[in-house]
């Protein structure tokens, strides 16, 4: 007998990535030849592409406009496997894209165009309130991914509703620019969050040197559990002061937009297929760094 793939909510920006990369190394004002890349993108949607890779059912609670931009993503989300029953289908809000140029020097600058997200709101929850997905009265018990990409209120909101008291949460932040939008969660002790050293700095409003040092910090703010990653140096993973430090695989990086996205949704996975602490944070920092290396394509 089969068993039916696990399902997952992945709340929060699913729209257009346009990418630019170039082989060469760039600075400010550099104008240089490279590629440009359309591709589904924004931090739910990278989630939700990496959790489908790994066999699993994402369902996705996000706004997409009634463009024919929108109908292109929801297509391309169907094709990737995806639930979009839920999404919702705003008449007069366009689809939300992200813009980036990358170089062998890393990342040189990003636009996030989230503003259709963030206008529509608790409107994307809608059916984990109204008894579709969960309702206050019956939340929610299974893995919701969530993303920083919604306005502050909401997510506070989220940090204490008890419509998702039962769920086992999974929060990023989106971008060091809304790391402190987590601050709630932090607060309620709720939910997994996964942030990169600099987030979780602006998050404890102090600067840190390692993953390790960050990871304690957070929580001894009140956070339940965190996974905090620095780069090519190392990755944490903490809960009730039980620290577990390991080293990236070494990989020649050749992209870094979604990188911290497939890290996130590769340890989920891990854990959902039983994977113990240890070994789920070793087979999310080798899918990560496979992605980083350009072998993994969405």
């Amino acid at each position: 007998m089969t068993r039916a793939p696990l399902s997952v909510l992945c709340i929060g920006s699913v729209l257009w990535d346009v990418i630019g990369r170039s082989a060469g190394a760039m600075r400010q004002g550099s104008d240089v030849p490279g590629r440009i890349t359309r591709l589904p993108g924004g931090v739910a949607m990278n989630i939700a592409m990496t959790l489908s890779r790994f066999g699993m059912r994402p369902v996705l609670l996000t706004a997409v406009g009634r463009d024919a931009e929108g109908d292109d993503l929801i297509a391309a989300c169907q094709r990737r496997g995806m639930d979009t029953d839920h999404v919702y289908r705003s008449p007069d809000l366009p689809t939300d894209r992200y813009m980036a140029i990358e170089a062998a020097n890393g990342l040189i600058a990003a636009i996030a165009d989230a503003h259709s997200l963030e206008a529509a709101g608790a409107r994307i929850l809608a059916p984990l309130m109204d008894g579709a997905l969960g309702s206050p009265a019956s939340p929610h018990a299974g893995l919701i991914a969530l993303d920083g990409n919604l306005t502050a209120d909401l997510l506070a909101d989220i940090a204490g509703s008890p419509a998702f008291a039962r769920a086992d949460l999974r929060i990023a932040p989106a971008s060091p620019g809304k790391a402190e939008r987590l601050a709630p969660f932090v607060r309620h002790g709720r939910g997994t969050l996964y942030v990169n050293l600099e987030e979780a700095g602006l998050l404890c409003h102090a600067q840190f040197v390692s993953s390790a040092q960050a990871a304690a910090a957070l929580l001894a703010q009140g956070a339940r559990r965190v996974l905090v990653t620095d780069g090519a140096r190392s990755a944490t993973e903490a809960m009730q002061n039980e620290l577990i430090t390991q080293t990236p695989p070494e990989v020649l990086e050749t992209r870094v937009t979604g990188a911290g996205d497939t890290f996130m949704a590769a340890h989920i996975a891990a854990e959902a297929a039983g994977a113990d602490r240890t070994l789920a944070l070793t087979l999310a920092l080798q899918a990560a760094a496979t992605y980083v290396s350009g072998e993994t394509a969405f």
